[in-house]
Order: C-alpha cells, then sequence, then structure tokens
C-alpha cells in the first residue's frame, strides 16, 4: 500500500485507508482555504448591504421622506447592491435594501420608503 500523506501539512497518515487529514485542525484548515475567496465575497457583499440599509434606515426614521440623490451618495450608499426591485404596474420601480428602499421621484430626488410588509421581531 502506498504511503498516504495529509491534504494540509503533508505528514504521513496512520489508520484508515480511506483517512486524509492527520487531525481535525488540519481538515478545518485545509477546507477554511478552499472557502476563502467564496466566504470573503459573502462577507463583502452583505457588509455592503447592511451598510445600505442602515443608511436608509437612518434617513428615513429622522422623518426625511424626499431626499436630493447627492445627500444618499454623500452618505457612501452604493447604489450598486440592494436585495430586491418592485416594479408597479404604472411602472414605478422600487429599490429595496431589506425593508427601506426608494424610487426616483423626478429630477435629481428620490422618495424613501418602509416596506409594511416585513414584520420586525
Amino acid at each position: 500500500m502506498p504511503e498516504r500523506f495529509c491534504l494540509d501539512c503533508g505528514s504521513k497518515l496512520r489508520g484508515r485507508s480511506d483517512k486524509k487529514f492527520c487531525s481535525d485542525q488540519c481538515r478545518n484548515n485545509y477546507n477554511n482555504n478552499l472557502n476563502r475567496d467564496i466566504n470573503s465575497l459573502v462577507r463583502n457583499v452583505h457588509s455592503l448591504l447592511r451598510k445600505n440599509r442602515k443608511i436608509l434606515s437612518e434617513l428615513y426614521e429622522s422623518g426625511k421622506k424626499k431626499i436630493h440623490i447627492d445627500v444618499l451618495l454623500v452618505t457612501g450608499y452604493n447604489q450598486n447592491f440592494f436585495t430586491h426591485l418592485v416594479e408597479t404596474e404604472s411602472g414605478d420601480v422600487f429599490k429595496y435594501c431589506y425593508e427601506y428602499g426608494y424610487r426616483e421621484s423626478g429630477g435629481d430626488h428620490i422618495e424613501l420608503f418602509r416596506n409594511p410588509g416585513i414584520v420586525e421581531n
């Protein structure tokens, strides 16, 4: 039987013939390294979505319902990241980041909304 080595650290394996790692630590390290890029992407997108939601929430909760688009952009809002779009039969497009959203309101202004269909815990 040929010698087998740990896929992570390269140590010689002893025991079962289908063993791939010398320890749980090596198995975890190997799999974490495999998934690092995917997890990093998801973490970055989630961070942007949370930031956008926080900005919309703070503006909406402060009583601002109609604002100039520049106010949104100055706060660091990234228009490329949102959770969903809602298009009405009349052609209005609402961009939501979780329960908070907005739609263009003529010129350079937007109207802020909170989706009443989402129940808070």
